[in-house]
């Protein structure tokens, strides 16, 4: 079930975390993944312990990285059907504190770095189609105290998305949003620490802290076949944290 098998993906973000986690899934489910980060020793490692992956940099905030990005990626496996864009970066501090550079740097990574990508694989999917898969967050569906800039970054990717899927459906290009919730991750785990997300994950009704598996099983079914049919859609795998007090 949901096999990825000649397939091809490039995921950012994807020397941890997330990422590596979806690029893991994504070989063992058959595809060929190239992954994707400025993190250059942690991505090497990962594509050269995957068979069917290769790694080349990519800073998701440089269009001329982006165009290097896809042209590697078709260069080595011959095509591109699937996109995700996971790179993202946090930065808590309050609204009055946030400065105009710490806000243009969350900006860059997580808004531009999504709408770079997207604008760079059209050409390469137009002719068969495809699937881009953009990460989101919960806090693209409510606003957070003290990481106003996060927010409004993913705020961003969620209407960009709906946008893309527009504009997109004619060439067969599904584009999919997905709004993780708390994931205890490299980054959740330096931004919160371990008891803080285990104390609140037990607050969330599923009763825990969701794993990279929890976001990569579902951005597998939008990268797959199956969900052919969907686009344009919001997909909040968070527990249910976001469904009430």
């Amino acid at each position: 079930m949901y096999s990825l098998e000649g397939k091809v993906a490039l995921i950012t973000g994807a020397a941890r975390g997330q990422g590596a986690t979806e690029a893991d899934l994504f070989v063992r489910r058959g595809a060929k993944v190239m992954v994707t980060d400025v993190r250059a020793e942690a991505g090497k490692e990962l594509a050269g312990s995957l068979e069917g992956a290769d790694y080349c940099s990519l800073d998701v905030s440089r269009e001329r990285d982006w165009n290097a990005a896809v042209d590697a990626t078709i260069a080595k496996f011959g095509r591109l059907d699937i996109l995700v864009n996971n790179a993202a970066i946090s930065h808590f501090e309050s609204i009055e504190k946030t400065t105009v550079d710490d806000f243009q740097r969350v900006m860059d990574i997580n808004l531009l770095g999504t709408f770079l990508g997207i604008r760079a694989v059209i050409p390469a999917m137009k002719e068969k189609g495809g699937s881009i898969i953009n990460i989101s967050s919960i806090g693209g569906l409510v606003g957070r105290r003290n990481i106003g800039a996060y927010v409004a970054s993913k705020w961003g990717v969620r209407g960009l998305s709906k946008s893309a899927a527009l504009e997109l459906g004619a060439y067969k290009i599904r584009v999919n949003a997905v709004f993780p919730g708390l994931i205890d991750t490299a980054m959740t785990r330096e931004a919160y620490g371990a008891e803080l997300i285990a104390s609140r994950g037990a607050q969330i009704p599923i009763g825990r802290a969701g794993t990279p598996s929890d976001i990569a099983n579902l951005v597998l079914f939008l990268a797959s076949d199956e969900s052919e049919f969907c686009t344009g859609a919001e997909f909040v795998c968070d527990g249910g944290e976001t469904s009430g007090k």
